[in-house]
């Protein structure tokens, strides 16, 4: 068995030079990633993987991003990502194989998700090759099903438990080939409810709920429900955000609207419910 699945310990080696020696790098993400996270796509012989560090204890070099947390915190919350996918099971969250204890912390050892990563940097979001226009522009019979999908992981992890925080677009691979959907980079999520301790929380501006900007706000479900139905109205209305556009129809938009309402009193009260309406929503 590949060393990326069989070992547990290497506390005398760097997280990147036991990455290395377990097959090829085919791709390094660290430039990109404001976490201060590296992480790696590995070719082995045994397939391909996705592997997650907390980077090394080092300052960022210049011209890097400053990372939100410092190391002891990225590594908390990679222990908080292996503690999400032990207690939820479902086909559209990334499916972690091993963790492996490294000199630099903990790696994630994630099987490789098929498909491309929605979020695209600004300047390209308008392209129509990017894949966050060609989510955002997929036909009703397409569009639906994808977020039905994703509603449904997420009455599953808040069944267990877990409040959704920075989900955005960057979160959601999609096999446009096949139309699924897998969840990735859920670290940050949340035991709930709890209450916002931040002030202005991790997140994107396009997608995160009022009460994630108020130091002292309640944290909950309903926060939940308000970022799936601005995902959902985001990137099924050709992100005009406009709800007569929305490519799912009136009542399935108008279900939306109430989830993404400003006051939580007003949304639906939880995940579940919420996933309910839009299913029984017809076109």
């Amino acid at each position: 068995m590949n060393r990326l699945l069989s070992v547990t310990e290497a506390q005398d080696v760097a997280a990147a030079e036991f990455v290395a020696s377990c097959g090829t790098i085919v791709t390094t993400f660290d430039r990109t990633q404001d976490s201060g996270n590296v992480s790696w796509i590995v070719a082995t012989d045994a397939g391909d993987y996705f592997a997650k560090s907390a980077g090394t204890t080092a300052p960022p070099a210049p011209g890097r991003p400053v990372p939100y947390f410092d190391h002891a915190g990225r590594v908390r919350l990679l222990r908080n990502a292996v503690e999400l996918a032990a207690s939820c099971d479902h086909r559209s969250l990334a499916r972690l194989r091993n963790v492996v204890e490294t000199r630099d912390g903990p790696v994630l050892v994630y099987d490789r998700a098929p498909g491309e990563l929605i979020a695209t940097p600004r300047e390209r979001r308008a392209d129509p090759a990017s894949p966050y226009r060609r989510f955002a522009t997929l036909p009703a019979e397409r569009h639906v099903p994808i977020i039905l999908e994703l509603f449904d992981a997420h009455v599953v992890l808040a069944a267990a438990g877990w409040i959704a925080c920075d989900l955005y677009d960057g979160c959601l691979i999609v096999d446009f080939s096949a139309d699924r959907l897998t969840l990735v980079d859920l670290d940050t999520y949340g035991r709930g409810p709890f209450v916002n301790e931040m002030g202005r929380m991790f997140g994107s501006d396009r997608y995160m709920a009022p009460e994630e900007y108020v130091l002292g706000a309640t944290i909950d479900q309903r926060t939940t429900v308000f970022t799936l139905g601005r995902l959902a109205l985001h990137l099924g209305t050709a992100t005009t955000d406009d709800p007569t556009m929305y490519v799912g129809g009136s009542n399935r938009a108008a279900v939306l609207v109430r989830a993404t309402s400003q006051d939580p009193a007003d949304r639906y009260p939880d995940v579940a419910t919420l996933s309910a309406a839009y299913a029984a929503a017809a076109s």
